[in-house]
Order: C-alpha cells, then structure tokens, then sequence
C-alpha cells in the first residue's frame, strides 16, 4: 500500500524522541512491502541536525512550516492508501489532522498515530472541543506509542472506533552492543530533552540520586539542561545523536529511566531509551510504572526505583559483573520479544484486516 505518513521527522533526533520509533515501524513496513512517504515540517533545528541521511526504506518530503506548504502537503494525502497522521508534529497539527483526513480518498485508510497517548487524552478532556475529538469517530484506527489497556478505554470512550497499542521496540540493526567510549564513562547515565513534564521526576530520580552518591560520576545527555542547577558529580555533555547511543549505553555501569508524567500515571508507556538500552545490552534502571513486567522482569532484566534513594541503593549494590548479567538477560527479552520487525507485522497485519473490512463494506 501507498502510505503518506505526517510526522515530526524521521530525518531527526533533535527535540524529537519519537524520531527512532518512526525509523524502526516504517522501516519494518516497508519490508512488508508498503511504501511510505514521510512528509516532515523544516521547524525546530531539525533539518539542520539531521541524525540520518534519507533512507533507502522511506521517501521524505520536507515542506517549509508555512500556509502555503501546508496547503501542497495537505494535497498528497489524496495519493495515498493509508493517511497517518501522527501527534505531535509541532507546527500546524490541528490544520494537517483535518486537512489530510478530508483530502484522503474515500477508500484510504485514515489513522490518528498518537505518540503521547496519556498527554493527548489529557489535553482533551480539559477541552473537548479540540478538532481531534470531531475526527475520531471518521478514523479507521488509531495506534498508540503505548499506553495499554488505560489509553485503549479512553480513547474508545472519546468515540475511536478502535484503538490499538504499538509498543516500541528494537532494531538490532541500529542498536546493539558497541565498545565503552571514555567520552561517555560514567556510574550513571541519562540521556532525554528538558520538557516541563519530567523535569520533576527528573530531580527526584537522577539528581536526588546524584546528591547521595556524591563520589560516583553522572552523566547527562540531551537538550535544555544548560542552565538547571546540578550536583558537582553531574556532567552534561548536551545533545546525544543517534549515532552515538550504543556507546552511550555500553559506557556506564548503569543507564536511568524515567517517565513522563502522564506515562508514569498510566503506565504500559516504555520509552525508546528502554529498547536502546536493553539493545545494548546496558543494565537498565527506570522509575517504576506500572506494566513494565510486559517488557522486563524486574530485577533479573531491569532494576526498578521508586524514587532517588532506590536509584542510590541500586547504583551501590550493583557489581560490574551483576549489570553485565542484568543487560545480557535485557538483550535477550527484548531479542525475544520486542523488535520492530514483531511491531511491523503487527501493523501490517492491521491494514490488511482494515482493508479487507473496506471491501467487504463495499459489496455489502
């Protein structure tokens, strides 16, 4: 199928997390033998720190964050036999959702992606009148970044026709064991952008951490940090690209997690940093959430914090050759059980049951 799919980027990493779960689903669809054009806006830096060249899997259409792109993008939906779009673009996402879901052929297949399913269903029951609420029941599907059966519930409740989590996950190819980079030794490592809803959650589990285990080595990476106050044992070494997240794993004795808000309240929400962790074979710390066991057994895959003083007690417990085990046993579940190529067939499967649906609807 002919896939137009409007996101953030795929080309970048730059204030955009999203960025590697994009590149693992579509590059997954396209082996299934989809073809997918990402259509992206130029805003934020973005194509100015681009992490990959455009890939040999995937079309990318940059369009300038003006009306009048917005306008040509919003037209090649009407070319396409599955319109997605997903959340969180950034500029114009209220005028591209209904834009591209009134331009699509009436036998597409239109999909919402929501890639911050707890904050979107957040934001709309403060203002139900936001246009994605009008578009849901018009929608095919909407998938998930995560969220369990929460999100499914109050996506449905919101009048989806039907709601489907697609986790993220791995892809060997990109994220695997690399050898220790001296740039990024550390006891503790954290990699995520500033943003107003962890930053709380960021002081409690990796500074508060920091704070008691002053003679240990903390490292900070991504975007936004420069001017928040930290321990002397903390050192932030800014934007990380994708390039460099294996050694970045594989350099510390330990990596941290921690959720957003709304992630952390409705659980079932992994990040993409568990996945490139595990991928490493780093062992993995996160804040605990609920539905993790889904992912990784607690204390044998991952070792789970409910606040900074864990963290602390986890980092002094833990022997070089306790996390070695610790990131194998990682490496291997998520092999197992979670890779791109299990979430593309996932979706592959979806659109083929959508589809299916559409001609029965047509003859009946």
């Amino acid at each position: 199928m002919r896939i137009a799919f409007y996101g953030s980027s795929l080309l970048s990493a730059y204030w955009n997390g999203a960025a590697t779960y994009y590149r693992g689903i579509i590059r997954a669809l396209a082996a299934h033998g989809h073809d997918v054009t990402f259509y992206e806006p130029d805003a934020f830096g973005r194509q100015q720190h681009r992490d990959i060249a455009p890939p040999s899997w995937a079309r990318v259409q940059v369009w300038a964050a003006q009306a009048d792109a917005l306008r040509g993008v919003i037209a090649e939906a009407a070319k396409a036999d599955v319109v997605v779009k997903a959340s969180g673009v950034g500029v114009f996402d209220d005028e591209l959702l209904e834009g591209v879901m009134a331009a699509a052929r009436p036998d597409a297949i239109r999909i919402f992606w929501d890639v911050d399913a707890p904050a979107t269903l957040a934001s709309l029951r403060a203002d139900p009148s936001q246009p994605l609420r009008r578009a849901l029941p018009g929608l095919d599907l909407v998938l998930t970044y995560g969220g369990g059966p929460p999100v499914v519930a109050s996506y449905e409740a919101a009048g989806a026709r039907r709601c489907v989590p697609v986790y993220n996950a791995l892809d060997p190819e990109t994220h695997h064991p690399a050898p220790p980079d001296p740039r990024f030794a550390a006891e503790l490592s954290f990699l995520a952008n500033r943003l107003p809803d962890r930053e709380a959650r960021v002081e409690e589990f990796f500074l508060r951490a920091a704070e008691r285990e002053p003679q240990r080595r903390f490292l900070l990476g991504g975007n936004g940090w420069d001017d928040k106050p930290m321990p002397g044992n903390v050192t932030r070494i800014g934007h990380v690209g994708t390039r460099d997240h294996n050694a970045f794993n594989a350099s510390a004795r330990a990596v941290l997690n921690v959720a957003r808000d709304s992630m952390a309240d409705v659980g079932f929400s992994p990040a993409t940093r568990v996945f490139e962790a595990a991928g490493a074979g780093a062992c993995l710390i996160t804040d605990a959430w609920e539905g993790i066991a889904l992912f990784l057994k607690p204390d044998e895959e991952v070792l789970v914090a409910r606040d900074g003083r864990e963290v602390a007690d986890h980092l002094a417990a833990l022997t070089p050759r306790r996390a070695r085990a610790i990131g194998a046993a990682a490496r291997a579940r998520i092999l197992a059980a979670h890779t791109y190529e299990r979430r593309g067939t996932q979706v592959a499967t979806l659109l083929r049951e959508q589809a299916a649906h559409r001609r029965e609807a047509r003859v009946a």
